[in-house]
């Protein structure tokens, strides 16, 4: 009959092996922690952002809104972020344009100049939009402004994430 007795050699390494394998996972588990939880954290893409605008201020010209995103968390940080909009009414309805060409980013004015009545203007590259945030051929954005959704909350304007413009 075979002994099967360890040696003082495999002994050592066995338990060297076990020791080694704790202290790795043990320095490994908050690496890994840090690295996943911004994944799993839950995200608050449903809310709406009060601004300063009443909704019964508004006409059919475009006026800019500037809002601020309190205690925005982007990862591990938090705070807050300013934002704007151009919003305005068309009929009962209120629309709301992201300010940011769809050139390079730059910001899109209401007639910026005389020369571009009625429409929104890019400085950056000479970029034009009509009203509604469609794109005018020939200058430099290759689609519409992005949209805001909205809603009124006691008579106030809120807004929410953008959205792929849903008027052209």
């Amino acid at each position: 009959m075979m002994s099967s007795k360890v040696s003082r050699r495999q002994f050592l390494s066995y338990t060297l092996m076990g020791v080694g394998g704790f202290m790795a996972s043990a320095m490994l588990m908050p690496m890994v922690r840090f690295a996943v939880d911004p994944v799993l954290q839950p995200k608050g893409e449903g809310e709406f952002v009060p601004t300063p605008q009443k909704a019964d201020d508004l006409t059919e010209t475009p006026v800019r809104v500037d809002f601020t995103i309190k205690d925005r968390k982007d990862a591990w940080y938090k705070s807050d972020v300013s934002n704007t909009a151009w919003v305005y009414k068309e009929g009962d309805t209120i629309i709301a344009l992201s300010p940011v060409c769809k050139h390079l980013g730059c910001t899109v004015n209401w007639e910026g100049d005389e020369k571009h009545k009625n429409e929104f203007f890019c400085p950056c590259h000479n970029g034009r939009y009509e009203k509604n945030g469609k794109n005018i051929p020939g200058t430099p954005p290759l689609g519409p402004l992005d949209e805001f959704t909205v809603e009124v909350v006691d008579g106030y304007v809120h807004l929410g994430k953008t959205v792929p413009n849903t008027l052209v």
